[in-house]
């Protein structure tokens, strides 16, 4: 009756309401090959091959690689045995091997044995069993000795449909037969009940002593006393409704089934149906059309669209919300037997014990932001206040909107503390209830993250820092309040841990000083992460485990007291942001039971991790291939040889990988190239680099990697050497020199031979300097002399000048006294004294000395004037001097003591005789001569 239930309810639900293995998809646009993918396989090295309808393709959990398929038809059948890779194609077998340089070559056995094939033959199934690989196809078993090379057939006039290796022997299924054995290279009929003649058989497993058959369209059966009885605990009824067409055998014994149109179904060891997984599941397609499980019980599916692997051993199962009825989990509380969900869409519940699916509790649409129990009552805080929840029933206790938090008050044992949008609230126990109280006055900011030591309330706030608000004990009123605005970074946190109240941002993880009445930096616990791996400040203390959350970008750190010092101590979950996809800001993690299971919220559904089971692993990071190229040609290398190359080969490209496969695991690589590039990069997901111009020398180029917490057991290598340039090596260094000592000698000579022509130069260069030297000191006496007799004459020309002015002041001196006199009316003694001015007007004298001092600064320019106009007298000479001074009439009339007017008359009779034209200015003239 039990199974009936679950089955009906796994019907009815599907994969909605599961919580499965992580499930990686790979799209035919991601390993470039085609949609259906008809048999896995893996080498020792941990590679994986898939028989794609376009060739083979091999997969080191780092990149793919497709090789076309030898006669470029479907391939659909691959078997790893040893070094080699066997496949089986459309009229076509053999197998590949990797040559030196890690790739792939391909040997034809059916060419090999130069085999007569069947028209239109395919090979469905390849088996190894000791020395011998078993292909299959409809018609034919061929049955190759690997040892000696012999091959044996085996034919059948009825269709093959399966080949089964059960313990060391091997069976198959004829059509309409029944099913066969092989034995010393015949097959032999081992029974034919009428199940196995009328359907087809999937495979047949070992069960105790017993084989266990498992049909197409009717289940499980078993063969007792040579019939066949259907097997029980299996969920045939539930099979007989799905059309089967791959199923193994996992190494725990449970069963993994895959079905044409409904996924996989995977089956316990007693044959319970555990979860189905279909495409709402995460499944890229429904078609499944090859199993197959690694060496790490990674269960590999070949689908009809895509390559997907489940992690089934990973500490790791999630809820995908893929209808999108959940929304967003921004809180989960366990309550009575009850997992509830806290979404933007409102609050769900499912029951513990089913993996059914989740409903919804009505009048909580809208945001929910936490939930908290206390006492014994489920609290939840939501968008439009605060309700009480009891099993599928939603009380409002507070019509507030916005409830982001509520949470105990220091030692009342019947408050509770809550943070709204506008500030914060106090709720009161009444009876078996909460009722809203008050609100705490004087403080109205939003109150998302708050805790209380004693009668002070910090309160974190993003953008503006910590509040420490002192409250009167009925917590009525903020008495006073201090803000540290040095604290404050977005997506921030503040929660209360160990007695102590704690602070993160991006800078760092603070403590709060009771001492200091101030937050400092703690050490370790700042340590968890950088301001490079900071993701968010949120902060999750379990008191029931005495945990501490942190959430990180590549990881979520708990810390927990250890030893008897209760230090601190970090550990890490390798979940990074991506994969997690959670709510930034908003990151909740919630204990699930004592088992170590945590379940943590995402943006559609929730991650639940086994912290027990997070275990390191042990790997090796390997180089893939190695090539060097120039341009456009590129060359591979062999791996396992050191290189040697010439100074133009000197760009290299290197990929590398670990054959790790788990979808919430990434692998990080770090690379240097010693001898050039000694500093260890920068870990990275980047799994090839590439290094060009590489000068000449010797190198080795080194990687390593890292998973989660782990780093792999080795650094694989490669070492090189690239020569120098043909104008530097030995030889030609030695030739260069030899040709610098001949090249030395002969500049020598040379120079010899130059230097001595350089002296005689000299000499005569000095002789001819000297020559021009003395001609040069001539010209300066001579230049020294002009200068002199210019100066001379400029002194000459100022005392002429002067002397100019001082006739001039005298005359007119004189002939001012004169005017005076002449009107004084005392007879002799006047006129004696105007006759002596008169005298002394008319006297010779100045004119003389006046001409004495003319020559002396102007010494040509009345000879040259004489020159031009030999007509002209010695007052008309005399007036020419006086135009030559640039004198006006005024002047000159009293040098030569007469009128002004006689003075223009004497001008206009010298324009005559120096026959000027009207327009030509008479001391403009007499100046530029």
């Amino acid at each position: 009756m039990k199974l009936i239930l679950i089955t009906f309810l796994l019907i009815t639900f599907g994969a909605n309401c599961q919580e499965l293995p992580p499930i990686q998809n790979f799209t035919p646009q991601e390993y470039n090959g085609e949609n259906q993918n008809w048999a896995i396989s893996q080498s020792p090295e941990k590679i994986i091959y898939v028989a794609n309808s376009k060739g083979l393709l091999e997969f080191n959990g780092a990149s793919w690689k497709l090789y076309p398929s030898p006669n470029e038809t479907i391939m659909r059948s691959v078997k790893v045995v040893d070094d080699r890779i066997y496949t089986g194609c459309f009229m076509e077998f053999g197998y590949w091997q990797k040559n030196d340089f890690g790739t792939l070559n391909y040997t034809s056995l059916s060419k090999q044995h130069r085999v007569k094939l069947i028209e239109d033959e395919e090979f469905w199934n390849i088996i190894n069993i000791d020395d011998y690989i078993v292909f299959q196809s409809l018609r034919r078993i061929y049955i190759v000795n690997v040892t000696n090379g012999s091959l044996n057939t085996i034919d059948s006039e009825s269709a093959i449909t399966k080949m089964f290796k059960v313990d060391e022997e091997i069976y198959f299924h004829r059509t309409g037969k029944g099913i066969f054995k092989i034995e010393s290279g015949k097959d032999f009929l081992v029974f034919d009940d009428s199940i196995v003649k009328n359907d087809e058989i999937i495979n047949i497993f070992k069960r105790d002593t017993e084989l266990l058959f498992l049909s197409k369209n009717n289940g499980f059966y078993l063969l007792k006393e040579g019939s066949m009885v259907e097997a029980k605990n299996f969920p045939n009824k539930f099979l007989s409704d799905i059309s089967l067409y791959d199923a193994i055998q996992l190494n725990d014994n449970s069963f993994a089934l895959g079905s044409i149109s409904n996924g996989l179904l995977y089956l316990n060891p007693d044959g319970e149906l555990q979860y189905q997984i279909n495409q709402d599941g995460g499944l890229a397609n429904n078609t499944i059309l090859s199993i197959f499980e690694d060496v790490t019980n990674t269960l590999w599916l070949g689908l009809d669209y895509g390559v997907s692997y489940i992690n089934l051993e990973s500490p790791y199962r999630v809820y995908n919300d893929i209808e999108g009825m959940l929304g967003s989990v921004y809180a989960s509380a366990i309550y009575e037997g009850k997992l509830y969900l806290g979404t933007n869409q409102g609050l769900f519940y499912r029951d513990m014990g089913y993996n059914l699916g989740f409903e919804f509790i009505n009048d909580t649409q809208g945001q929910v932001w936490c939930l908290k129990e206390f006492d014994g009552k489920l609290i939840c805080g939501h968008h439009s206040g605060t309700f009480h929840i009891k099993g599928d029933q939603a009380t409002k206790i507070a019509d507030i909107r916005g409830t982001w938090n509520v949470a105990k008050i220091g030692d009342k044992p019947n408050v509770l503390l809550q943070g709204n949008y506008d500030g914060l609230y106090v709720l009161n126990k009444a009876g078996d209830s909460w009722q809203l109280k008050n609100k705490i006055k004087g403080f109205n900011n939003s109150s998302r993250y708050f805790e209380s030591l004693g009668n002070r309330i910090f309160v974190n706030h993003e953008y503006n820092g910590v509040f420490e608000l002192e409250v009167d004990d009925a917590l009525m009123e903020v008495q006073r309040f201090r803000k540290d605005t040095l604290l404050k970074g977005a997506n921030s946190g503040i929660v209360a841990y160990n007695g102590t109240l704690i602070y993160a941002y991006k800078r760092g993880i603070f403590q709060y000083s009771e001492n200091n009445r101030s937050f400092f930096k703690e050490k370790a616990l700042s340590e968890v992460y950088n301001e490079a791996e900071y993701e968010s400040g949120k902060l999750v203390a379990d008191q029931e485990d005495n945990k501490l959350w942190i959430f990180n970008k590549s990881n979520i750190s708990f810390i927990e007291p250890a030893g008897l010092s209760n230090a601190l101590k970090i550990k890490k979950v390798p979940l990074t942001k991506e994969m997690r996809n959670g709510i930034l800001g908003y990151e909740n993690i919630i204990k699930l039971n004592d088992e170590g299971t945590y379940l943590v919220g995402k943006t559609s559904g929730y991650i639940t991790i086994d912290i027990n089971e997070i275990e390191s692993k042990d790997f090796s990071v390997h180089i893939g291939a190695i090539e060097n190229f120039n341009g456009t040609n590129a060359t591979l290398l062999k791996k396992k040889s050191k290189g040697n190359f010439t100074n133009t080969e000197n760009h290299f490209k290197f990929s590398f990988y670990v054959p790790v496969f788990d979808k919430y695991l990434t692998t990080l690589y770090q690379y240097r190239l010693k001898g050039i590039y000694n500093v260890w990069s920068d870990w990275s997901e980047k799994n090839e680099v590439t290094y060009e111009n590489v000068p000449y020398g010797e190198y080795v180029f080194q990687v390593r990697a890292k998973i989660g917490n782990d780093s792999s057991n080795n650094t694989a290598e490669y070492s090189f050497k690239i020569a120098k340039p043909w104008y530097i090596s030995d030889v030609m260094i030695a030739l260069f020199v030899l040709g610098v000592l001949l090249f030395s000698i002969f500049m020598h000579t040379m120079y010899k031979q130059y230097y001595k022509r350089q002296r005689l130069k000299l000499m005569e260069k000095n002789t001819r300097e000297l020559q021009l030297t003395e001609v040069k000191n001539e010209k300066e006496i001579i230049k020294i002399k002009n200068e002199k007799l210019e100066i001379e004459n400029k002194s000459k020309k100022k005392e002429l000048a002067a002397s100019t002015m001082n006739i001039i002041k005298k005359n007119e001196l004189l002939t001012k006294i004169k005017n005076q006199l002449q009107k004084v009316e005392d007879g002799d003694g006047i006129n004696k004294v105007i006759n002596e001015i008169d005298r002394n007007l008319n006297k010779n004298d100045d004119w003389e000395m006046f001409k004495e001092a003319f020559n002396n600064s102007d010494r040509e320019f009345l000879k040259k004037i004489k020159l031009m106009h030999p007509e002209l007298s010695p007052n008309d000479l005399k007036l020419c001097a006086y135009l030559r001074l640039n004198l006006s009439s005024k002047e000159i009339a009293q040098l030569l003591n007469i009128t002004l007017k006689s003075v223009e008359i004497k001008r206009y009779r010298l324009r005559k005789k120096l026959d000027l034209q009207r327009e030509v200015n008479l001391v403009n003239y007499i100046l530029e001569l």
